[in-house]
């Protein structure tokens, strides 16, 4: 029992690490571009799905879907090219992985992680 108190105890951190790596450029004083808006976006939003996924494990489906969804529409609009296409094209990786999931039509050893 407690190595799952632990493990959500880290995955807690790392979802704040991530957060407040996020925010670092801000909170210095940087100037907003749109690399900056673009990575803060998208490791705010990696940060909330891990928490989400990881306390309420039937949503990873839902939540893979929406952050492939997300990655490749703002890195698409926020980059320029070739990054933009670089995450675009990630973005569909995943949205058709969890689509592949949804249908369950992934091999047995991927769909684990899905299927908690």
């Amino acid at each position: 029992m407690s190595n799952v108190k632990m493990f959500k105890l880290l995955g807690v951190m790392l979802a704040l690490v991530l957060i407040v790596w996020a925010l670092a450029p801000i909170l210095r004083h940087q100037p907003l571009t749109n690399d900056v808006i673009a990575t803060a976006i998208i490791l705010i939003l990696i940060a909330i799905a891990y928490l989400i996924i990881m306390f309420k494990p039937p949503w990873t489906k839902a939540v893979f879907f929406f952050e492939g969804i997300v990655i490749g529409v703002s890195g698409y609009m926020l980059l320029d090219f070739p990054y933009n296409i670089e995450l675009l094209v990630v973005g569909l990786i995943i949205v058709i992985i969890a689509i592949l999931a949804y249908l369950q039509k992934l091999p047995p050893n991927i769909l684990k992680w899905f299927y908690r």
